[in-house]
């Protein structure tokens, strides 16, 4: 019986090898594309703090009461009150706070610590407020322009701008929503990826509240397009002191003509 030589015996047909070739790469695909679709159903909530689960109502009362709790915060960006508009930059604590209020007609600090409230504005800011019952408004502003003033009690200056100063004051008002609740879209905030919830289908005020972390307010856009406002820095120490004493001017009983 004749050998065989080596490599002379029938050879697999070419198009078997074309389709096996062919199975194998759609098997690959498959796995893939199952990887992917296993990717796409993950759960959003992944790796957060988990109140994008809840209802929007449970979410607001958490951000409220992670708000309430901080020792600090800092606010910026404008407010509507009493049809007057207030750029804010204020960092709040529980004894005390610091910033500037801006509005259309002037630009002046505030200072806080503990019951003491300080305002430091120019000249024209206080030629407004002593005008209406001084015969020589101008130089008594231009006594205080330019220092810290401590504001008495009685005064109607502190009575208008002490509220600013008051964390849990400020932020109760601030953060008020008006309208059945809903959960808006995912988002973030300075980085921080947060969950929306709205007011009346927005019209009543949304907050962005934080999915990282502690869920703390971050924006807030108030009812009636009466400001945003940036919430940042919760828990972060602000250093208050006095001003120096020959930086202050006190005043007495009264600052203002204004009744």
């Amino acid at each position: 019986m004749s050998a065989i030589p080596p490599g002379a015996g029938p050879r697999p047909f070419a198009g078997t090898r074309r389709t096996g070739r062919a199975a194998l790469v759609g098997a690959v695909c498959a796995v893939l594309a199952a990887a992917l679709a296993g990717c796409g159903g993950e759960d959003p909530d992944a790796g957060t703090n988990g109140v994008g689960k809840l209802p929007a109502a449970k979410i607001e009362a958490k951000a409220r009461a992670a708000a309430q709790r901080a020792d600090t915060v800092h606010l910026s960006g404008n407010v509507v009150s009493q049809g007057r508009t207030y750029r804010l930059d204020m960092s709040l604590a529980k004894d005390g706070a610091k910033g500037e209020l801006t509005t259309k007609a002037a630009a002046f600090q505030l200072l806080r610590v503990g019951d003491a409230l300080y305002l430091k504005a120019d000249a024209a800011f206080w030629a407004g407020e002593k005008g209406g019952g001084s015969n020589r408004p101008n130089q008594a502003a231009d006594k205080l322009g330019g220092k810290y003033v401590k504001v008495p009690v009685t005064d109607p200056v502190h009575k208008r701008f002490s509220g600013f100063t008051d964390k849990d004051t400020l932020l109760a008002g601030l953060l008020g929503l008006h309208g059945k609740l809903t959960t808006g879209e995912r988002g973030d905030v300075g980085g921080t990826r947060t969950i929306r919830v709205a007011a009346g289908a927005g019209s009543g005020g949304a907050l962005d509240v934080s999915l990282e972390g502690t869920p703390y307010p971050l924006r807030l856009r108030r009812a009636g397009g009466a400001g945003v406002v940036q919430l940042a820095d919760w828990g972060r120490s602000v250093d208050l002191k006095a001003p120096p004493k020959d930086q202050v001017v006190d005043y007495g009983s009264k600052i203002s003509g204004k009744g």
